[in-house]
């Protein structure tokens, strides 16, 4: 079993492999769905911020054991990894073509998350559905923008 301090430390990476599969094209894939649309130079500071979030949570975790920790990282990873892995799947799926980051965000973001979260409710000893509520609660905004891009042409955010 891989443990949640060394899982925080892969966050990063699995972050930017993720943002790499996106990043050639998918302003253009988006503002072909969405108004109002946006700059590549909002989708690279968006995804500069959650970089520094994602080392933030991920120093935060490489050295902490509680609870809050534990909460506030599955959180982050229900927000930034698994409900956009969803988003990405679910816009292919409708869209019927490829959704710019959907190979990472399947491959990765999905079972990466999934076992992120399980193992900080066993590392931290925590209620399996309190860190799952956590991550979900985290998803919540994500799904909310998914939903908008791909089924009413707007966005959250």
């Amino acid at each position: 079993m891989t443990s949640v301090r060394t899982m925080s430390l892969a966050l990063p990476a699995v972050f930017v492999l993720h943002v790499a599969e996106e990043a050639p094209l998918f302003v253009s894939w988006f503002n072909a769905r969405v108004t109002p649309q946006i700059t590549q130079g909002s989708f690279i500071t968006i995804n500069g911020v959650a970089f520094l979030i994602t080392i933030c949570i991920a120093s935060l975790l490489s050295v902490s054991r509680g609870s809050l920790e534990g909460l506030l990282g599955a959180a982050w990873v229900g927000f930034l990894m698994l409900a956009n892995g969803l988003f990405h799947l679910i816009a292919t799926v409708a869209d019927g073509s490829y959704c710019p980051g959907v190979i990472t965000g399947t491959l990765l973001y999905l079972p990466f998350s999934t076992v992120f979260i399980t193992g900080v409710a066993r590392e931290i000893r925590m209620s399996a559905l309190l860190v799952a509520a956590a991550a979900v609660a985290g998803g919540v905004p994500m799904a909310i923008h998914g939903y908008l891009i791909v089924f009413r042409g707007s966005r959250l955010f």
